[in-house]
């Protein structure tokens, strides 16, 4: 597989381990699940007055944009039990083991939509939600797709469907696609290609 995008040093060999970080400034441990846990954190204004911030610590995660033909994007339908809905959005996952952060976007593309990529190129990163929650998202771009079956997990309800981008650029705008990971990833690749006027 081909690694390519934006010079990133040693980026590709960076791997999530399975405890998470240590926690910061102290902080105090409140809640600890499988996948993410809440700290108690104290901050330090700068009128010198100190408060404390209640935080999620999250592993982080990938997202890939799956181009199926290079106007072409594959999308999932994702039962999501948090919001009572059934989203459309890219394919993504948290990094719960030791792997690379190109080998987790692999996993997950595969998993979710049953395509295999013979190129992933790094697009970005970005916070989910700092206000609440510290979680890194990468952003992926898999290209050269092969198709297979899917290997979800138990209990996942995803349902892949192919796109034009044009189309999947116009439900991001017109609040069709609300999953905000989604929005941000194809319109980040869309300005960037309307830039190279691609």
């Amino acid at each position: 597989m081909k690694q390519t995008g934006v010079p990133c040093g040693d980026f590709f060999k960076m791997e999530n381990t399975d405890s998470p970080p240590p926690l910061q400034r102290g902080g105090k441990l409140l809640l600890e699940t499988r996948r993410f846990r809440v700290v108690s954190l104290e901050e330090h204004c700068a009128d010198g007055a100190a408060r404390t911030r209640d935080v999620v610590e999250h592993p982080g995660s990938v997202v890939i944009a799956p181009f199926v033909s290079p106007r072409e994007v594959c999308l999932v339908e994702v039962v999501r039990a948090a919001v009572g809905e059934t989203l459309l959005e890219l394919p993504a996952g948290t990094l719960d083991r030791v792997e690379s952060l190109q080998a987790a976007a692999a996993r997950e593309l595969e998993e979710e939509t049953g395509y295999t990529a013979g190129r992933l190129e790094l697009a970005g990163q970005f916070w989910m939600s700092p206000g609440i929650l510290r979680e890194r998202m990468t952003l992926f771009i898999a290209e050269e797709l092969s198709p297979g079956p899917q290997r979800l997990e138990p209990g996942e309800q995803i349902r892949p469907r192919v796109f034009a981008w044009e189309e999947a650029v116009s439900l991001c705008l017109d609040g069709t696609i609300q999953d905000a990971k989604t929005v941000a990833a194809v319109m980040l690749l869309e300005a960037r290609r309307r830039r190279v006027g691609g």
